[in-house]
C-alpha cells in the first residue's frame, strides 16, 4: 500500500468517526482512533508513540461512557420506562434512513412511543422523549468535543515532535 492510499485510509476513518459522534451505528471516536493510529504508523510511530496513543485510546474509549450517561441520565431524570428507552434506541435506528432529520427525531418520537406504550398520557410521553432528546443532544456534543480533542492531541503530538 503505498503512503497516500493509507493517508486516504486516515482521512475517511477520521471522517466517518466526526460522523459516527452524531450518528449512533458508527462508533465515532473508535474510527477516529483507528485513522490516528494509522497515521502514526505511516511516520513509524516516531512523532506520535505510546504515551499519546494511550491518552487517545482513553479519550475513546470515554466517548461510550459518556454516550450511555447521557442517555440513562436523560431517561432516568424524568422516569422513564425500559419501554421508553427501547423505544429511543428503536427510534434511532429507524430514524439512521430518513437523514439528518431521522437522526435528530428518531430518539424522541421513539422514546415517546415506548413511554405511550407503557402509560396512557400523552403529556408524560412528551416529557419523556424530550428528557431523552436532550440526553442525545448532549451526548452528541460531548462526543464531538472529545474527538476534537483527540484531533488536537494528535495534531500538536505531530507538530512537536
Amino acid at each position: 500500500m503505498t503512503v497516500t492510499l493509507l493517508w486516504i485510509l486516515v482521512a475517511v476513518l477520521v471522517a466517518a468517526g466526526i460522523a459516527g459522534a452524531v450518528l449512533p451505528a458508527l462508533p465515532g471516536a473508535p474510527l477516529v482512533f483507528a485513522g490516528l493510529v494509522i497515521a502514526a504508523w505511516i511516520d513509524d510511530f516516531q512523532r506520535v508513540g505510546a504515551v499519546t496513543l494511550t491518552v487517545l485510546g482513553f479519550l475513546a474509549l470515554l466517548t461510550f461512557v459518556v454516550d450511555w450517561l447521557a442517555s440513562v441520565m436523560g431517561a432516568q431524570r424524568v422516569g422513564a420506562s425500559r419501554t421508553a428507552v427501547i423505544g429511543a434506541v428503536a427510534g434511532t435506528v429507524v430514524g439512521l434512513f430518513f437523514g439528518l432529520a431521522g437522526v435528530v427525531l428518531g430518539p424522541l418520537i421513539g422514546a415517546v412511543a415506548g413511554e405511550l406504550a407503557t402509560q396512557r398520557s400523552v403529556l408524560r410521553a412528551g416529557h419523556v422523549g424530550l428528557a431523552t432528546f436532550l440526553g442525545f443532544l448532549v451526548g452528541t456534543v460531548v462526543k464531538l468535543g472529545v474527538i476534537c480533542a483527540m484531533l488536537g492531541i494528535f495534531i500538536v503530538a505531530w507538530l512537536l515532535a
